[in-house]
């Protein structure tokens, strides 16, 4: 359990949703284009939908087989908040398992053996996460019981007799790793963690435990543990900076396998042999490989690759050495992998700019292929919706920036329409190609949207990723200003109608926008965002303690650089922001705590300026019920229609 995914995934809440491209086992990245998107050759009416019609699409997430492997797992908020269902790999309607109206529940998986099966769940938003299990009888016991820690599934023993899981019970700032039995439940301390490490994966043998240590965001090592001997190792000494993470043990625990970029711009797959420490060279691409693993037994080893903005999934078939040739799917990316323990067939996801998540189900021998979801509200005509292009523009130092551009169909020459700059979260997050309600609903109702890739972003090597590290309101923030210039620069774009739009770290880059360069924007739309970085980095959760040295590398030390971070704090130059503020929060956020964005809505008011402020009590860093996107996109469209679709042309 990573600190910086922890990180990545919740600051980056509302970073456009990853699309996860379906690709050959080998692909060519194409050259991306630098220029402003040619016309289309003949212009679509774009019939427009509400935003209930938009939410009356449903999200799946976390999909698992059943022991016998003839239904999956997954969850949906198809009741409007997520629940466990299951379907049969047949298809057909899926059933529901889990009746929660307060707390969303995230699947986690059945057990091997029996139709039991984990779930997590949090309290509002709270990220107090615990490990339950649902019971044959349907009851449902939490297995992490208390009020004041976290706990995480880390996965099965490879003999199926128990399953491990992390804990900061014993102290909050530290994740020690239990084995729980799978048939009473009883649990035994595998690791206790009094380094700030973080638990990554157990060796199939139950040998070792691979740890990960971090010293900044883009310079980590891994650690071995030693079950029996309660040994520590240091895997991967190196000198300058390189990241080094943990894959996955092999299937017979000959071999760690590492993620690393140390010696080259982005990160490939190296071996580590346990019994002799040599170091082997296994997989590389032209971008990031995210991530590699194995099935049970290792007859498939598969790999996804962060290639440039989406998702490639590479399969390999382990025995014969060579990549598996995948079946034909709709247009779209392919993700969220999980192989059958008998190894005969997979479960993912393809999601695409117009067609959201959809659950698949390949068997490998038959080579059959079923869709088991189909997700799209059926009043939506997927024709009406737009497919994003990778765009690059170049900054004002040179600096070649990527981005993901949303045309309306009804923008043309004849027809200039209001755009936005949409910042990702983060810091270290990634806009992607994807679907997106807010971005698709934003778009239909005839607003062009930029989601940016500011220098800092992941996935397009580590110099680029490390070029915002202290520099947060200076460098990164004028990306997003010459991300304006190119907007102006398209022939069917108002320049004078752009605003800045941003969730988490995005946010803290809106109201930047808005205080530092205060004519640059007409509007700013503040989701949960970064007002004052002092007290957010003082009061970041204990349990990120792996991760805090990190982080202050990256941001700066609230204790010693006091002033540097108030000088990039927006709260703190309140004062100088004078175009309309639409904020948004949740109530129970642990990471951007309430009182950032009441402080800045207090402060802006006092400008005289438009400000709206939207407090959702049962939400935390992000959105889990679908009554609350609703509001949040209408209250969003709504401003943006009053203060910059309707505004008068002022430049």
């Amino acid at each position: 359990m990573s600190s910086w995914s922890t990180l990545s995934r919740a600051l980056a809440a509302v970073a456009l949703v990853p699309a996860l491209t379906l690709a050959a086992p080998q692909p060519k990245a194409t050259a991306p284009s630098t220029k402003p998107p040619a016309e289309r050759a003949t212009q679509r009416p774009s019939k427009q939908y509400t935003v209930e019609q938009f939410m009356q699409t449903t999200s799946v997430r976390g999909a698992s087989f059943s022991p016998d492997e003839k239904k999956v797992l997954f969850s949906s908020n198809q009741t409007g908040i997520y629940n466990v269902f299951s379907v049969p790999v047949t298809g057909g309607k899926p059933t529901q398992l889990t009746r929660s109206t307060t707390d969303s529940t995230w699947a986690v998986g059945y057990f091997p053996k029996d139709e039991r099966f984990l779930f997590e769940k949090d309290q509002g938003g709270n990220e107090l996460s615990h490990l339950y299990v649902r019971t044959l009888d349907g009851k449902e016991k939490d297995l992490t019981p208390g009020d004041k820690h976290v706990a995480a599934f880390v996965g099965w023993s490879h003999d199926d007799s128990a399953f491990y899981v992390v804990t900061n019970e014993r102290d909050e700032r530290f994740m020690d790793l239990y084995r729980y039995d799978a048939k009473t439940y009883a649990r035994t301390l595998l690791f206790q963690n009094d380094g700030a490490y973080d638990v990554n994966d157990v060796s199939p043998d139950e040998k070792w435990v691979a740890l990960g240590k971090s010293r900044t965001t883009a310079d980590s090592d891994v650690h071995l543990y030693n079950v029996a001997t309660k040994e520590l190792k240091h895997l991967t000494p190196h000198k300058g900076t390189a990241s080094w993470k943990v894959a996955t043990f092999a299937p017979d625990s000959s071999a760690l396998y590492l993620l690393t970029d140390e010696g080259t711009e982005f990160n490939r797959a190296v071996r580590y042999v346990l019994a002799t420490g040599k170091q082997e060279e296994v997989e590389k691409a032209d971008w990031d490989i995210m991530y590699t693993f194995f099935s049970r037994n290792g007859a498939w080893r598969v790999t996804g690759v962060n290639e440039d903005a989406r998702t490639v999934i590479r399969i390999h078939d382990v025995k014969a050495g060579k990549p598996l040739t995948l079946p034909a799917l709709p247009e779209g990316d392919l993700t969220g992998v999980v192989i059958s323990r008998s190894e005969k067939r997979m479960t993912f996801f393809v999601k695409g700019d117009r067609a959201p998540t959809d659950l698949y189900v390949y068997d490998f021998g038959t080579k059959k292929l079923t869709r088991l979801t189909d997700t799209l509200n059926p009043e939506i005509d997927a024709k009406d919706l737009v497919d994003s292009q990778v765009v690059r523009f170049k900054s004002f130092d040179g600096m070649e920036i990527p981005n993901i551009l949303f045309k309306p169909h009804q923008a043309t020459p004849e027809n200039k329409v209001p755009a936005l700059v949409y910042v990702h979260g983060g810091p270290g997050g990634q806009t992607r190609k994807g679907y997106s309600p807010l971005i698709q609903y934003l778009v239909n109702h005839g607003y062009v949207v930029l989601g940016i890739n500011n220098r800092g972003s992941s996935g397009y090597g580590k110099t680029f990723f490390t070029a915002d590290d202290q520099k947060h309101g200076k460098e990164p923030l004028q990306d997003c200003l010459e991300a304006k210039k190119y907007l102006a620069s398209l022939p069917y774009v108002d320049g004078s109608r752009i605003g800045i739009i941003g969730g988490s770290y995005g946010g803290y880059m809106t109201l930047a926008a808005l205080a530092f360069h205060p004519d640059s924007f007409n509007v700013g739309v503040d989701i949960f965002g970064v007002s004052n970085w002092l007290r957010t980095l003082k009061n970041v959760p204990p349990y990120w303690e792996s991760f805090r040295e990190a982080l202050y590398q990256e941001m700066g030390n609230p204790e010693t650089q006091e002033e540097m971070l108030r000088a990039a704090s927006p709260l703190f130059h309140a004062d100088k922001i004078r175009k309309p503020l639409l904020v948004i929060q949740g109530a129970n956020d642990p990471r951007v705590l309430k009182v950032e964005s009441d402080e800045i809505v207090q402060a802006v008011k006092k400008n005289n300026v438009p400000v709206e402020y939207v407090v959702f009590p049962d939400e935390g860093h992000g959105f889990t019920k679908k009554k609350n996107e609703i509001e949040a996109y209408s209250r969003t469209r709504a401003f943006l229609d009053q203060y910059l679709k309707q505004a008068q042309a002022t430049n």
